[in-house]
């Protein structure tokens, strides 16, 4: 008869136990992985299966080309969706820039060569030097004048007063309608929404598609207003949306919220970059104000993020 207390399996079965064991806890629980609205991400379980996912593409890529190919394109994922973050914000950038120039001159007048010039490219050939000669270029006319012929007194004065007021009015009517009934989550700058997404919160939607369309084009809207607010804080937000949307393209970031937040805070960096033109403050901005998990290894890939500057730039 045993001893009461001492177990009677061998150490091998013991092994095997503790064997089974593991392989339970490894493999994924029903509805792990996919987080409800306003939950908090498990970072250890996203840490542990991006390493299992990473030790079975390791060891497939040895038993044919094929796989051996698919392992270096995972490898190179992360290059490749740090370029795109960083062309696709530059671009926008670039974009609600020329935007929010022609639609603020849009409010005092327009170029009667072409509609969409904005006063400075409209008057690019009247070689002006001097701010006199700003309000002599032929091509540019101002409401009044367009309207009654007349550029000067006091009639003019009001009518270019009040049309610049109801231009105002209208974009700001506009962003908040655009806002309140189609995308909720575009409003305010949403820095620090993004702060808590990347601490491990989730947020179903802020990041979206509709989100990124809604935002960019109110951004426009409201900055040429003339509220007292910036494009500087939205557009984090607006290159994190980018990054979002790049990460359902590959399935290492799609698939694990850890790893969509690594890309998430380049994103925040690509955003201070196009915003203040200086790439390195914005790894230093998402460094030091926005990551909670922020991989060394990640230093170099958010350099990638350099060319949307230069985009940006061209753009502008």
């Amino acid at each position: 008869m045993e001893a009461e207390g001492v177990s009677s399996a061998t150490p091998t079965e013991e092994m095997n136990g503790a064997g089974n064991l593991m392989d339970f806890l490894d493999e994924p629980f029903p509805d792990v992985g996919t987080y409800e609205d306003f939950h908090t991400i498990d970072w250890l379980r996203e840490k542990s299966r991006d390493t299992d996912r990473h030790r079975k593409i390791t060891s497939k890529s040895k038993e044919s080309m094929w796989e051996l190919i698919k392992s270096l394109l995972d490898a190179w994922s992360g290059w490749v969706v740090m370029l795109l973050i960083g062309l696709l914000s530059g671009t926008l950038a670039g974009v609600i820039d020329l935007a929010v120039d022609w639609m603020t001159d849009l409010k005092e007048g327009v170029c009667l060569s072409a509609f969409w010039y904005s006063h400075e490219q409209c008057c690019w050939t009247s070689n002006e030097t001097t701010f006199d000669d700003r309000d002599k270029c032929p091509q540019w006319q101002k409401w009044a004048e367009l309207m009654t012929g007349h550029a000067e007194g006091a009639g003019a004065y009001v009518l270019n007063y009040f049309l610049y007021v109801l231009w105002a009015l209208l974009f700001s009517f506009l962003a908040v309608s655009l806002v309140r009934v189609f995308a909720p989550y575009a409003c305010g700058s949403g820095i620090p929404e993004i702060k808590t997404i990347l601490s491990g919160f989730i947020i179903r939607g802020y990041l979206g598609k509709w989100t990124l369309l809604i935002k960019t084009v109110t951004l426009v809207l409201a900055v040429s207003s003339g509220l007292s607010l910036g494009k500087e804080g939205p557009l984090v937000h607006v290159a994190c949306c980018c990054g979002n949307l790049f990460c359902s393209l590959f399935s290492k970031y799609s698939k694990n919220e850890g790893k969509r937040r690594e890309v998430l805070s380049a994103a925040a960096a690509a955003g201070v970059s196009v915003a203040f033109g200086a790439p390195i403050g914005g790894v230093l901005f998402s460094l030091e104000e926005v990551s909670y998990y922020f991989p060394l290894k990640d230093f170099v890939a958010f350099f990638l993020r350099c060319p949307g500057r230069c985009l940006h730039t061209a753009l502008h």
